[in-house]
């Protein structure tokens, strides 16, 4: 997930819910911003709300909309912003649902319970692939760790794919992720926050100045 042909690892800082939060990770270092439109979210937003704000930080950061099934009005709705430069479906969507968004550039999520899981992911034409940790009970953003020993030998065998590495990451363990599993980037979430949805300055700046790092 990148707006230039630069190989550095890029940093996405997800659930992002205020334009606070926004601007502190965009002035970071940050790649990409996340928001999260799935009302099932502890970051969940509202559109009517964030939308205007969306649009107001403007290029200087990657602004990607996460979604769960979304409906269709709902991807209309976000369509129509013209503020999001990505997609990201996290969700149980299907390749042709995800083709078929309206959106030029997507990424899709893949909670990774086997490697049966990491095949299927494949099923998707898109170069983009996020890989995060599986539970039954949420999509994403709970903090749990995905096993990166499970993903390597597919991230490196898949090399015309961009793998994003989620679940978990924190600054004090993304360094070793990415030794371990070289992807294209990396997807933070809780690993930055004190509380859901609220990012903590520090953590922000120590995970992307850790992870550049890397």
């Amino acid at each position: 997930m990148s707006s230039s042909p630069k190989h550095d690892l890029q940093v996405k800082i997800c659930g992002i819910t205020n334009p606070y939060d926004a601007r502190l990770s965009s002035e970071a270092g940050a790649d990409a911003l996340g928001f999260n439109f799935f009302s099932g979210s502890s970051r969940a937003l509202i559109p009517a709300d964030a939308l205007p704000w969306i649009r107001d930080l403007g290029p200087t950061v990657l602004r990607v909309a996460v979604v769960v099934n979304p409906d269709g009005k709902l991807l209309a709705k976000l369509l129509a912003a013209d503020c999001f430069d990505w997609i990201q479906f996290h969700g149980d969507e299907t390749p042709e649902f995800c083709a078929a968004s309206g959106f030029k550039f997507w990424v899709k999520a893949i909670r990774v319970m086997d490697h049966a899981a990491l095949e299927k992911a494949l099923e998707f034409e898109t170069p983009e692939l996020l890989l995060d940790a599986w539970r039954p009970d949420a999509y994403g953003g709970t903090g749990t760790r995905l096993d990166w020993d499970l993903v390597r030998n597919f991230v490196a065998k898949n090399s015309d794919r961009k793998f994003l590495l989620a679940g978990g990451l924190n600054a004090h363990n993304v360094r070793q992720a990415v030794r371990i599993v070289r992807p294209h980037g990396v997807d933070v979430a809780s690993g930055v926050e004190l509380t859901p949805g609220k990012k903590e300055e520090y953590l922000v700046r120590e995970f992307v100045r850790i992870a550049k790092m890397t």
